[in-house]
């Protein structure tokens, strides 16, 4: 964030003042904090400005020669991204409290120093970002159930976030942003939150929202903010996440679901720091960490053409990808044991355990819907069931016994046969994909040596190589 003693760059002010002296004194004060200054002196001049212009902000006397300020509160006249400070003579707090009733921000009391102004400004602004950050913030991020698990598949993934969280702290401001693929269910909204939560920012607001339900029509609406009278129906100035969320987080769950025209404005705020609200021409600046996701690789929504090339390419920095539950292997009973502790405090029921026969059920699931699916079953298992031990029966026959850790009980034996050079030359790939290339961790993981396994990778590249 900014200092909070001064203006924003380019902040447009309104001031409303009859006496001459006064206005001079805050229109060269305002003007030497880098703002672009209107000067008004009375109530019908304010009108005529205010229908065709907006403000960022207004300072405004509440006694006029033509009347009272408290006339174009009750007008609407003022955007509501307008904050409105009011000055007052001595005696004149009753006034200012009924201004602020219908719809200023802060007042100030005649006379006043100079240096008040920016602070003033500063309240109104972070009073009206905080009404729109309620209306999009869900829990807590410090319940218990936003944690996200770390299994031993994920190891990975772990060492690249706390590189990036190195990073952070260096830098505080200007964050890279952040970029999560991964199929729906495998817990993409949860490491956001974790991510926030161990950052610089994390005392700051996080602010959520799925790209994928938002219509076309609204998207930059709601992501940007929009002036009164910008389309049909807007009959009200709106706030967009992106200022909202100024100094803190905005996380934009697929990403890839918004237009061309929202894609390069998300390009704008992440590279200069600036946004447009929709049907307004001053740029408003802002300093957001942006985590952004997606359920299908952006990279392949390039090549089809539905995704811009440089958006993808900034947001591509940081990348991780949380992989599916069905290639994590064994990691799925740590997970559903840590999932049903959560669960078990949710609903006060102490003491809840996995069967053996439950854990073979689950080994022996393809957990299309990831991790949210496991959620859901075991949830499912403990409502429905009855006793201390879930032994998931619902969801069929259990591993045949003596069935080896490492593989899906659900598995057989093709007839046809296969290879198992291939299945060998799978695993070697695998390891090295979870151990990011590493081939004494693969070689560790695997429970070979590393000459077997540059063997191996030596082989599979003759193999590859044409004659």
């Amino acid at each position: 964030m900014a200092d909070q003693s001064v203006l924003p760059a380019g902040s447009e002010i309104l001031v409303l003042e009859d006496d001459p002296g006064l206005r001079k004194r805050c229109v060269a004060y305002l003007t030497a904090q880098r703002a672009d200054v209107t000067e008004v002196g009375n109530l019908e001049q304010a009108r005529r400005i205010l229908r065709e212009a907006h403000f960022d902000f207004a300072l405004v006397d509440l006694h006029l020669p033509d009347g009272e300020a408290l006339e174009l509160l009750r007008e609407g006249a003022f955007s509501e991204n307008t904050g409105v400070v009011v000055m007052t003579a001595f005696g004149g707090v009753k006034r200012a409290v009924d201004a602020m009733r219908l719809g200023a921000g802060d007042y100030l009391a005649k006379p006043f120093e100079l240096e008040e102004l920016p602070l003033a400004f500063r309240r109104c602004r972070e009073n009206r970002i905080a009404t729109r950050r309620d209306e999009y913030r869900t829990e807590e991020l410090t319940q218990e159930a936003d944690l996200f698990h770390f299994t031993p598949a994920l190891a990975g993934v772990r060492a690249k976030l706390e590189s990036i969280l190195t990073a952070e702290r260096r830098l505080e401001r200007s964050l890279p942003p952040v970029l999560i693929e991964g199929e729906t269910g495998t817990g993409k909204t949860a490491l956001a939150r974790w991510l926030h939560r161990q950052g610089p920012r994390s005392r700051r607001t996080f602010l959520s929202v799925n790209c994928a339900t938002l219509p076309d029509a609204l998207a930059e609406s709601e992501l940007f903010g929009h002036e009164r009278g910008a389309f049909t129906d807007a009959r009200q100035a709106r706030t967009g996440l992106f200022e909202a969320a100024d100094g803190g987080t905005l996380f934009l769950d697929e990403i890839g679901s918004l237009s061309a025209a929202a894609q390069a404005k998300v390009l704008t705020a992440v590279e200069d720091g600036t946004l447009r609200r929709v049907g307004s021409t001053h740029e408003v600046h802002v300093d957001v960490r942006l985590i952004a996701a997606s359920n299908r690789p952006l990279a392949q929504l390039v090549d089809e053409g539905h995704f811009r090339a440089d958006l993808y390419h900034r947001l591509n920095l940081l990348h991780l990808t949380l992989p599916p539950l069905r290639e994590r292997g064994s990691d799925v009973l740590p997970l559903a044991r840590h999932l049903l502790v959560r669960l078990a405090a949710r609903h006060r029921l102490p003491g809840l355990h996995l069967t053996p026969d439950g854990e073979a059920r689950l080994l022996a699931q393809p957990w299309r819907g990831n991790v949210r699916e496991l959620a859901h079953e075991l949830e499912r298992a403990l409502i429905f069931g009855s006793g201390d031990a879930l032994d998931l029966a619902h969801l069929g026959t259990p591993s045949p016994a003596g069935a080896p850790a490492w593989r899906n009980p659900a598995w057989a034996l093709p007839e046809e046969g296969f290879s198992v050079d291939t299945v060998i030359d799978d695993l070697v790939q695998e390891a090295l994909r979870v151990t990011d290339g590493n081939v004494s961790a693969a070689a560790r993981r695997l429970g070979v040596t590393r000459e077997f396994l540059r063997y191996r990778l030596s082989a599979e590249k003759r193999a590859s190589t044409p004659a």
